[in-house]
């Protein structure tokens, strides 16, 4: 009887660098399947996410067609449906790739000592962070809480190669999963941003290195610049592996030695990403509860009306408007924009954070369990190594410092479009301010400064 193994996808949507795959196909004849899982224990991923995911696993189908393999999908509990396909299929070996949240963590584990019981082969592996956070300690054997010694540790080690492409079987008809997805109407919106998939990934990180990496250390922050790498959804679907990046990026740096420089500050953030996947995997659960103990004690204002205006990208700050108007056009947003938004919901209005955490996992293509839990709390003052609780962003001055024309804000709030530069981060200040149908200020900068400072002064 032939031998049939099974590999589990969750966050690794691709062919080359997949040990579970490779495992797979190497043990005899393979098959694939995702879940979307339902147990109570886990996070339900938001609606920008989930539309990413269904064409992302179509990609996918079609890739693992020309290896020879089937994809199916299923839903609801893990177990449950992982051994209606065990029993469906005969098979005889399970694989995944590991990932890193305690209910994961839990639910893998429980699955793992089934299989044994009943005599199946299983193996999990290492292939969606450059070292696993369990790997990664401080001199004194603890977990890393401050980012420079960990990425300090972090760049002197060697780090894994990638895995080659597997070689190709005799091809099938690819199949359509995931068929009972009804795309909404703003999906086709986002669509006309992205190419999503595993080739897609690569050819946007090689565009990044040959044409842009160079002025990713200052151009990173000028959000009307193409100067990011827009990896960020790809990496969090696992469609191009953080080694893939890593030794990519490496081996520019080494055939051109001017890029050097830059690359080390584009892998830096790479090393971040990483840093925040060690805090989900030694924390408790990052998206609830504040890495910090004192700042479960904060006292947030209940203010929807606010909460509503801030989401709507009506706050009457064009640079935050701006960055909540993109994330709801294109399914991202600029970098140095979502601390200037994030800074202004936690600090300013006094808003929990989780709530802001929570509406971009939601409107997030990029949404990630470890980045965006981890890099709210950085924002917010609760997290490990975070921004100091007095480090309250002026998205006003910062709006002038990194878009001094207002490119971007004209680009996203056209209501602000026909003002001079002087005025363009200031509309309240343009004596037709009353004619523009923008929205005043929903926070008066500097009070609202005071009364953070205040309040977690009080911690």
């Amino acid at each position: 009887m032939t031998a049939t193994a099974l590999v589990w996808l969750r966050n690794d949507l691709r062919i080359t660098d997949n040990p579970a795959l490779s495992a797979a196909l190497k043990h005899g004849k393979a098959r694939a399947i995702y879940i979307e899982e339902t147990d109570s224990r886990l996070r339900q991923r938001g609606g920008a996410s989930r539309w990413w995911l269904h064409h992302s696993l179509n990609r996918l189908s079609e890739a693992l067609a020309g290896l020879g393999v089937t994809l199916e999908t299923g839903e609801g509990v893990a177990e449950a449906e992982l051994f209606k396909t065990i029993r469906r299929h005969g098979v005889d070996a399970v694989y995944w790739n590991r990932r890193y949240g305690s209910s994961e963590r839990d639910i893998d584990a429980g699955i793992k000592a089934r299989l044994k019981r009943e005599g199946i082969e299983t193996e999990s592996f290492a292939a969606n962070v450059l070292v696993e956070p369990f790997e990664m300690a401080t001199g004194g054997g603890k977990p890393y809480s401050v980012y420079a010694p960990f990425w300090n540790s972090l760049r002197k080690r060697d780090i894994e190669r990638p895995l080659p492409r597997p070689r190709a079987g005799k091809a099938i008809r690819p199949t359509r999963v995931d068929a009972d997805y009804r795309e909404p109407d703003w999906g086709r919106k986002i669509g006309r941003h992205w190419r999503i998939g595993e080739a897609a990934a690569h050819q946007r990180l090689e565009q990044f290195l040959e044409q842009l990496v160079m002025d990713y250390p200052e151009g990173r922050d000028i959000p009307a610049k193409a100067a990011t790498s827009g990896l960020s959804p790809h990496l969090a679907f696992g469609e191009i592996s953080p080694r893939q990046v890593w030794h990519t990026a490496q081996a520019m740096a080494q055939h051109a030695p001017s890029t050097a420089s830059a690359i080390e500050k584009f892998l830096s953030e790479l090393g971040w990403r990483d840093f925040n996947y060690n805090q989900l995997y030694h924390r408790e659960d990052i998206a609830r509860v504040p890495m910090v103990e004192k700042y479960a004690h904060l006292q947030w204002r209940h203010a929807d009306a606010a909460l509503e205006a801030w989401q709507r990208g009506q706050t009457g700050i064009p640079i935050v408007d701006a960055g909540m108007r993109e994330l709801w056009e294109t399914g991202v947003m600029h970098n140095r924009v979502r601390m200037l938004t994030a800074s202004l919901l936690a600090k300013n209005l006094l808003i929990d954070w989780r709530k802001g955490e929570q509406w971009f996992w939601d409107t997030l293509v990029d949404a990630d369990p470890a980045n965006n839990p981890g890099n709210w709390q950085w924002v917010a003052g609760s997290g490990l190594d975070a921004s100091p609780y007095f480090r309250i962003f002026n998205p006003v001055t910062q709006g002038e410092r990194f878009d001094p024309a207002g490119d971007y804000v004209r680009r996203w709030v056209p209501e602000v479009a026909g003002l001079p530069d002087k005025l363009v981060h200031r509309p309240w200040e343009a004596p037709n301010a009353a004619a523009l149908a923008y929205p005043e200020p929903i926070v008066d900068l500097k009070v609202s400064r005071e009364r953070a400072l205040e309040a977690f002064n009080a911690l």
